[in-house]
């Protein structure tokens, strides 16, 4: 169903005065209030159950080398309201089917003294607003540099902030949370070591973030279709909780380089007295584009195995040979090197992961570390790094192709870039088509280090702009992106969906670097997830890294079970199992749930959720009447206690729980688990203990009579 209706009567939308504008949501819950100050500032505000969330807060912008901000001396020209209602089927998804309604508001903003037009477009869905700034095509105002936006969200008082510290150039951090007044002392603290990260403000902080009022309001701050512009981060004034917009610099501090027409990125402020209703949102999503691709029958979800846990936990290396200081594309001849003995990429090695693929019925295998450069590609500022079709010696590429398509199971390709995006761009259609010929429908690119051209960002317009440009042209490949440090998704993969994943979160390669906090994957989908699915790399074993790789005395901060319910509880329709063959064949019996659970699904239930705390999905997979269910716990051990009235009336089913043992704790006893078997109904009340880091994972299928 579809339905587009514009009015300017829609007394029930929009109320209309001399002073102000008014925009309610479809279920009246949510009203924004637009008005100019007696300067001409926008201003606005969002009640929510005829409660303040946002006190009056301005918009607008300063420009670089221009006497007159876009700030205030504006007066209202026009203002157009609409309502919009329609379901659409996303390719993949966490729902089979995703309600877009909500009710707009644009209004037009003439600046008196310069002539020059801007339009707010406001619009409220029943979970939360939207808003962006619009440029129409006009003679004083063409082309011209944003110095910053100036978007306000002014708190209602002194709330408690899960939050990462703001940064240009990584979302790796783990979630700290506090009192909004409590971050300028806790910045320093929260910033740890990354290879590329670039901080600038004591009191700033990334989006999505989620607080929490004293009253139990939910908010959520984030960015929806970051498209040709700087990604968004906020700064706090925290002598009176104003947060405002603090856009990611280009290498000379210009924020925004601006053509009109354009438009801004939409700022979203999802709210909700039912932390449930904060995960399930899908704002984010509605307010990107449809898809633009055509034929999106190449585009499947994937699980996969792949040669990546090694490496990170320095089993074995990326590199080739510990002999060359130096490497040169083209002219360092590797045939005639001695081999480290640690190279982890090898056909043989490889045909290991291909043979446990196809056992157990994962559809890929990723292998990092096959092409040359590895040996000198970070922390050089090198430009021509990797050209991304020259595999090392002990790496049969063809072979693996034809060894892989006679098991059944598909490659994915790894692009290391080392941040250097002009030579990516440049060597991206000979690497694509490359893929293609050697049977790759998938790629986890990655942008670990600085970028180059020096200067630059991560976060900034020009890299934006890339990583957008690779998900494009990947589409004309047929070929499905999985990007790592890349900026954090918005929603655009619901344009393009072959944009199947990112990482840009602190995800578990980070357990082999010292470890997590034990709650981080409670807060995950509370923030991160909400702009796309992630790329977290779950299904580790073994928690004692120091036993396979001694020098490494990491240890993975979750019990086994809560391994499992990430599979759950983190959506993403790209899942890896990340341990080693070995490790899985050591405890077959749990990762029998990892071969079991779906990763496309038709309905989603939130059944409990406390951020920082715990949170318990129910998942029903696409096309069948089989659910999964996973609950993820923090530090503090509880009882997890849910219905199982979402299962079809009448009909009996197993539940297979995979659950935390008594005694079982991520630290002390991680690998304790339990396995039992039940026969469930709609009625079926299920009462399990998390431990602490634990969780369980339970697959319910149904039993035919």
């Amino acid at each position: 169903m579809k339905h587009f209706l514009f009015s300017v009567f829609l007394f029930c939308i929009v109320m209309t005065s001399v002073q102000a504008q008014q925009l309610q949501s479809p279920d009246k819950q949510l009203v924004m209030t637009f008005s100019l100050l007696s300067d001409g500032t926008p201003s606005y505000t969002l009640n929510y159950k005829d409660k303040v969330v946002i006190k009056p807060s301005t918009l607008g912008f300063d420009l670089k080398n221009d006497k007159k901000s876009l700030r205030n001396d504006f007066v209202v020209a026009d203002t157009k309201t609409a309502t919009f209602d329609e379901n659409w089927k996303p390719v993949w998804g966490e729902v089979a089917s995703i309600r877009n309604h909500y009710n707009e508001l644009a209004v037009t903003l003439n600046q008196k003294e310069t002539e020059r037009q801007m339009v707010v477009r406001f619009r409220l869905f029943n979970e939360g607003l939207g808003f962006r700034y619009e440029f129409p095509l006009q003679k004083n105002l063409s082309y011209f540099v944003i110095k910053e936006e100036k978007t306000q969200f002014a708190m209602t008082g002194d709330h408690t902030a899960f939050w990462i510290p703001g940064d240009y150039d990584t979302q790796e951090y783990d979630y700290t949370t506090s009192k909004l007044s409590e971050i300028r002392g806790f910045s320093e603290k929260a910033k740890t070591a990354n290879l590329s990260q670039t901080t600038f403000s004591p009191t700033g902080v990334q989006t999505s973030l989620l607080m929490k009022t004293k009253e139990g309001l939910y908010i959520n701050l984030h960015e929806a279709a970051l498209l040709n512009y700087s990604c968004m981060h906020l700064n706090l004034d925290d002598k009176n909780m104003i947060f405002e917009s603090w856009l990611t610099p280009d290498q000379i501090g210009d924020k925004g380089l601006m053509q009109a027409p354009h438009n801004t990125p939409w700022r979203t402020i999802i709210v909700s007295d039912d932390a449930r209703n904060i995960l399930a949102s899908k704002m984010t999503l509605n307010l990107n584009d449809p898809c633009k691709i055509e034929d999106t029958s190449w585009i499947k979800p994937m699980k996969y195995v792949g040669v990546w846990w090694e490496m990170i936990t320095d089993k074995s290396s990326w590199a080739y040979t510990d002999e060359l200081p130096s490497v040169q594309l083209g002219v360092t001849d590797f045939t005639k090197v001695k081999p480290n003995g640690r190279h982890g990429a090898t056909t043989e090695n490889v045909k290991k992961y291909i043979d446990f693929a196809a056992q157990h019925g994962f559809d890929g295998v990723l292998v990092e570390g096959w092409n040359e450069g590895w040996e000198d590609w970070f922390g050089h500022s090198k430009d021509y790094v990797f050209d991304f079709v020259t595999p090392y010696p002990d790496f049969d590429v063809k072979g693996i192709r034809d060894y892989a398509k006679a098991k059944g199971v598909k490659m994915i390709m790894h692009h290391e870039t080392s941040g250097s995006v002009r030579n990516y761009e440049r060597h991206m259609d000979k690497a694509y088509q490359f893929m293609k010929d050697n049977g790759y429908d998938a790629v986890k690119s990655g942008y670990v280090g600085n970028i180059l051209p020096l200067g630059s960002n991560h976060y900034s317009q020009f890299s934006n702009n890339h990583y957008q440009y690779a998900v494009e042209k990947a589409a004309e490949y047929k070929i499905m992106v999985n990007a790592h440090e890349a900026v954090r998704p918005t929603g655009i993969c619901r344009t393009y969906p072959n944009l199947i994943a990112n990482e840009s979160a602190r995800g578990t390669e980070y357990q082999s670097f010292g470890g997590s906090k034990p709650n981080h994957v409670t807060l995950l989908p509370f923030m991160r997830l909400l702009g796309g699915p992630m790329d977290y790399t779950p299904g580790i074993f073994e928690m004692n890294i120091s036993s396979f790789s001694p020098d490494n005395k990491s240890h993975v901060n979750s019990t086994l079970a809560n391994q499992l319910a990430l599979y759950v509880t983190l959506y993403s329709p790209l899942q890896m199992a990340a341990d080693f063959p070995e490790h899985y064949n050591k405890f077959a019996d749990a990762f029998q749930f990892i071969k079991d659970v779906a990763i496309d699904w038709d309905e989603s239930k939130y059944l409990e959720a406390e951020p920082g705390d715990y949170i318990t999905v129910a998942r029903k997979a696409k096309g069948t009447n089989n659910w999964f269910i996973g609950n993820v716990n923090g530090e503090t051990p509880r009882t997890s206690k849910i219905k199982l009235d979402f299962l079809d009336k009448g009909k009996t089913y197993e539940a297979t729980i995979y659950a935390d043992a008594k005694d079982a704790h991520y630290k002390t006893n991680p690998q304790a688990y339990t396995i039992r078997k039940m026969k469930v109904t709609n009625k079926t009340q299920l009462s399990q203990y998390s431990a602490p880091g634990g969780g369980y994972a339970v697959s319910i299928v149904e039993v035919k009579k």
